[in-house]
């Protein structure tokens, strides 16, 4: 048996008693810590070779130390639109401000003063991919190519051109026929509607309507008329300074008052988008005449808020009560999240034994549901910590036992010669 051997041994054992006693350390300091996994140090004997029956040399203790990444924290709500949680698998994707690529679970983001991006308790920009050109994301499955940090103020005023509209309604038919083109100086009933620009400017766009009669061989007559003379109309549209954005439009009312087929005015809004006027649902009936128009299309709006979709979905809410999505936050996976290396700031990168994160998005392909107002809590049981805490205590005293009594026999050996 070699003497050498026991103190070395003891030594070993006081050292992997110290590393489990710095992972309990770390685990309780950060049992509040949002979105903080678990560490813990494991054990593995270390045997020496050709050991014989009778002459016995002891070994030594080694310690791995890992980390339960993949394991659920508890759930929490609390009153903050941008705190996140991941309900699931997945991460969410960081960036630092070198710009360089991180993972981490933890959700409690803020709005950044300076900057504008959504930044959690570590100063790391959370990532997502821009909506606001209007198409669907194609990410690359293994890179965060294409991503930005989410930065809501960089939307500002937004303003929605107007692309259709519908009226509907009644056109009286007790209402005298007129003869010629329909026009500003010749209609029956006008009605009008706004509509916007692609700066956000309010349009009001005429509709200038006439119940035609013309008779055959009339130089005034209106062009392309039905047999049907008497539930016959033509409309025409134009700009506040009476420019015609569309030449006569005929349809026919049917016996029963109503229009067969569609019926529709096409046009371009002076500096705005190309525009279709729905005038299928107009009924010619006995009674007043009584029309409403509806049109899409907003003027400029502010920003007042954000809102989160459990698919990951960033929403702009506006003053004017509408939402537009903004971005799309992706998750990230990988093959073995436990062994990630965890840096500051309660973030992880990929390593070989990790393996290359997989780009996903909530809710599918096993990836889990983005939460808004709540946060993923520590997965420390400080119980359980307080526990080991004790029994590492118990076994580094034993082991100190062990390197000094293995110095009292060596002593005992060295006196052996005097």
């Amino acid at each position: 048996m070699s003497l050498i051997s026991v103190l070395r041994t003891g030594v070993s054992g006081m050292n992997a008693q110290s590393n489990r006693i710095s992972t309990v350390a770390e685990n309780v300091q950060n049992s509040s810590t949002t979105g903080y996994k678990r560490t813990s140090a494991e054990f593995s004997s270390l045997l020496i070779e050709n050991n014989s029956t009778t002459n016995y040399t002891s070994g030594a203790v080694e310690t791995k130390v890992r980390r339960a990444i993949g394991a659920e924290g508890p759930i929490t709500f609390t009153t903050s639109k941008t705190d996140l949680a991941i309900q699931g698998n997945g991460f969410f994707v960081v960036q630092d401000e070198n710009q360089a690529p991180y993972l981490t679970r933890a959700g409690n983001f803020v709005v950044d003063g300076p900057t504008g991006n959504l930044i959690n308790s570590g100063g790391f920009s959370l990532m997502g991919y821009s909506l606001v050109d209007g198409a669907e994301p194609n990410p690359a499955l293994n890179s965060t190519d294409g991503m930005v940090p989410v930065n809501m103020a960089s939307l500002g005023l937004r303003a929605t051109p107007s692309t259709k509209a519908t009226v509907t309604g009644n056109l009286s038919a007790d209402t005298t026929p007129l003869s010629g083109i329909v026009s500003p100086e010749n209609f029956s009933k006008k009605s009008s509607i706004v509509t916007y620009d692609k700066l956000g400017n309010s349009v009001t766009l005429d509709i200038y309507l006439k119940r035609s009669v013309p008779t055959a061989g009339d130089a005034t007559a209106d062009p392309v008329i039905p047999a049907v003379l008497d539930n016959t109309w033509t409309a025409a549209v134009y700009d506040p300074d009476d420019v015609a954005l569309t030449g006569p439009v005929t349809f026919v009312f049917g016996a029963d008052g109503k229009l067969s087929g569609t019926t529709k005015a096409n046009l371009t809004i002076p500096g705005g988008e190309a525009f279709s006027l729905d005038l299928s649902s107009m009924t010619q009936l006995a009674g007043a005449y009584d029309l409403k128009g509806t049109a899409n299309g907003k003027a400029p709006s502010a920003v007042t808020g954000t809102e989160f979709g459990s698919d990951g979905v960033v929403y702009a809410t506006y003053a004017d009560g509408t939402r537009l999505g903004a971005f799309k936050i992706p998750l990230a996976e990988v093959k073995s999240p436990d062994n990630l290396n965890p840096r500051a700031g309660n973030v992880f990168q990929t390593t070989l034994e990790s393996g290359d994160l997989q780009i996903g998005f909530a809710g599918l392909g096993g990836l889990g549901n983005v939460k808004s107002s709540a946060l993923e809590q520590s997965n420390v049981d400080v119980s359980s910590e307080l526990t080991t805490m004790i029994e590492s205590q118990t076994v580094y005293t034993a082991n100190s036992k062990v390197f000094m009594t293995g110095n009292e026999l060596l002593e005992t050996l060295m006196n052996l010669k005097r």
